[in-house]
């Protein structure tokens, strides 16, 4: 049987993710999706699409699609879908988890690299992230899980943008880039999107190209936005907060930062160090991926991680014309940016 494709769709509470969901499940696309829900609570998919029977956990939508909500833990309802899949039960081509508003994407993208059965019968897909573009400045401001939700992010959805001026949208992209800078953005208004930009992303895949936006990598980029203490400040994405100071769109504790060389590395040295930093921080380390120039292979090595699950596989041939070089990048929680850059410079040859 084929790998399922399987995709996460996270972001803050009233980000836009199940009008996004219904928009999918309601589209004449003749794909069969099965959703888990978190739960099934107050933004419920509309019950005119659903044909529910009482006391199952799973819910036959009358196009074709199936909801399932989770009342044990994910594993267990991922192996129970493919079981039926499997025996032919239930027919579905692809499965969407919705999260929580509140929950952290980490742990439901581990569950597909950590259990070997649900690994033989999913493929992690990517992980989707929706942002309300209104209320957007005080989440990312007040709560990590809305920051976590974007380091994790393989495709950044930005809702609610008509109810902003276009200043705001542009400082609120300009702040997602530096926390993820290799994320496509993309605003959507009601849930309006083309399929092609929710599935078939593989964006988790390991020999998909890494994408970073160059303009990130300019060492100058918003340097020249900082302010000194008590100084004024209209940037639309800081809140002003009189006892405290201002709060920076550069101060978050999400942040991303990128290694670059034209060096190839000594493998054994690179294991040893990313084997090291994964022991001390893999908690806060978000998402980490990279194209390798390795020593001894005329093949590109690709790597990534997800906090403490690392892996690395061979991409395609170095092309003869091409210039060699790695190039890395890693989004996570206060990382310390000169221990990482360092030790990874250390393993050149």
């Amino acid at each position: 049987m084929a790998l399922i494709p399987a995709t996460i769709l996270t972001g803050f509470l009233g980000s836009g993710k199940t009008t996004l969901l219904k928009r999918v499940l309601t589209e004449a696309h003749g794909q069969k999706i099965a959703v888990i829900e978190n739960e099934f609570g107050e933004e419920n998919i509309d019950n005119e699409i659903l044909v529910s029977e009482p006391g199952e956990q799973i819910i036959q939508l009358n196009n074709g699609c199936i909801c399932c909500s989770i009342r044990e833990d994910l594993r267990a309802t991922l192996s129970l879908l493919a079981a039926k899949k499997r025996k032919g039960l239930l027919d579905f081509d692809r499965v969407v988890i919705e999260t929580t508003g509140l929950a952290d994407p980490g742990p439901v993208a581990q569950t597909f690299f950590m259990d070997d059965e649900i690994a033989e019968s999913y493929l992690l897909d990517s992980i989707l992230t929706l942002v309300d573009a209104k209320h957007a400045a005080t989440q990312l401001n007040d709560r990590q899980e809305a920051r976590r939700q974007v380091g994790f992010a393989d495709q950044i959805f930005i809702s609610k943008t008509d109810l902003v001026e276009p200043t705001e949208v542009d400082a609120l992209m300009h702040r997602l880039k530096h926390m993820n800078p290799r994320a496509p953005q993309k605003a959507v208004h009601f849930g309006e999107v083309a399929l092609s930009e929710v599935f078939d992303l593989r964006g988790f895949n390991l020999n998909a190209k890494l994408d970073i936006d160059p303009d990130f990598l300019k060492e100058d980029d918003h340097a020249g936005h900082d302010h000194a203490e008590g100084e004024h400040c209209d940037h639309p994405s800081h809140s002003h907060d009189h006892e405290g100071g201002h709060h920076h769109h550069h101060d978050d504790d999400v942040k991303s930062f990128v290694f670059k060389s034209d060096r190839p590395f000594d493998p054994a040295k690179l294991e040893d160090f990313l084997s090291a930093i994964v022991n001390i921080y893999g908690p806060r380390m978000l998402r980490y991926k990279g194209v390798l120039n390795m020593q001894g292979t005329e093949r590109k090595v690709i790597f990534q991680g997800v906090h403490q699950l690392m892996g690395s596989d061979l991409g395609p041939e170095w092309a003869a014309d091409e210039k060699r070089g790695s190039k890395m990048v890693f989004i996570g929680i206060d990382l310390p940016k000169d221990i990482f850059l360092q030790g990874m410079e250390q393993c050149l040859v």
